[in-house]
């Protein structure tokens, strides 16, 4: 090879391999902190569609790394830190015991939430319309939700008059205030059952049989989520209504829920990372809310529970399990 065409071909190879280089480096980095796994968690997959739907494919023009605890909350802060450390685009964190170790540890970086709790209670963000800081994204509470579903529960099981409701005191929302004072409204005693963690759930169990309740609401977080066919079992078992917050309850088998679409809500924090990643700043996205709830009635636990559902609650339902 001439000396002249071989320092073109190396001037052409200096050229193209830095622009192949800054080509992949210009591929944005979100970094997902997990309390499971990826694989466990299929709020994981409902974000990765909601990307793709926005035109971003992994390991293509989006890179994703993830840091989960594998059911470990104590790993948590470590792991938030590991992921601040990294420098992504912008991180998220789905969980409202995720989301505060996220927000401690990147006050730098982008932050997009998930959470089941109050996003402005946890220190989130410092209200919900102007976060503020460097984090935003969505919360499933609503406070209408609360009477909402006791006033279903009353109306799909009339007898109803002293209900368990199973909750976590350390959750940050207001949801059994809002139950109590609906509960009075519509003649129904309201018995707390606590659920702080998954030590606590045979004792949960005892409390609302202790209170000879003939219903059991249930208000969704880590715990209680991760418990639904032990808490639908212990339901079923002592033929009570059960009222849910999310589909997923009623699927399972309790007599109803009503509350977000879960998948939908997740997707949205799709469309934040996008804004995020396209030069938005979190202080000025306001927290979103669901503004769509869907009621999901499941009729074989209604039968089984000798309860004739009126065609016109069934009407209104979104969907009716059979």
């Amino acid at each position: 090879m001439r000396r002249r065409d071989f320092i073109a071909l190396a001037g052409s190879a200096a050229i193209t391999w830095p622009s192949d280089l800054r080509a992949q480096k210009s591929a944005p980095r979100v970094g997902v902190l997990l309390y499971s796994s990826p694989e466990a968690d299929p709020q994981v997959e409902s974000f990765r569609l909601g990307l793709r739907d926005l035109g971003y494919i992994e390991g293509r023009n989006l890179t994703i790394e993830y840091r989960y605890a594998e059911g470990r909350p104590e790993r948590l802060p470590r792991l938030a830190a590991e992921l601040a450390q990294s420098k992504p685009d912008v991180i998220l964190a789905l969980g409202g015991d995720v989301a505060p170790w996220a927000k401690k540890a990147a006050e730098s970086i982008p932050l997009v939430f998930a959470v089941s709790t109050d996003p402005v209670r946890s220190g989130l963000v410092v209200t919900l319309g102007r976060p503020v800081g460097n984090a935003t994204g969505v919360t499933l509470l609503q406070d209408e939700l609360a009477s909402k579903r006791l006033e279903l529960l009353k109306e799909a099981a009339p007898q109803v008059s002293r209900v368990a409701f199973l909750w976590n005191p350390d959750h940050a929302d207001n949801e059994y205030g809002l139950a109590e004072r609906a509960a009075q409204k519509i003649g129904i005693e309201l018995r707390p059952a606590e659920m702080r963690g998954p030590g606590d759930l045979q004792g949960a169990f005892d409390a609302a049989t202790q209170a000879h309740a003939d219903a059991l609401y249930v208000v969704s977080s880590r715990h209680t989520a991760a418990n639904i066919p032990s808490i639908v079992g212990f339901a079923t078992k002592n033929r009570l209504p059960l009222a849910g917050g999310w589909g997923a309850w009623a699927r399972a088998g309790g007599l109803l829920s009503y509350g977000p679409n879960i998948n939908d809500m997740i997707r949205r924090t799709a469309t934040y990372v996008d804004r995020v990643l396209k030069g938005a700043n979190p202080a000025d996205l306001p927290v979103q809310q669901p503004t769509k709830f869907e009621l999901v009635i499941n009729i074989t636990t209604a039968k089984a529970l000798d309860l004739k559902i009126p065609e016109s609650f069934l009407l209104r339902a979104d969907e009716v399990i059979e």
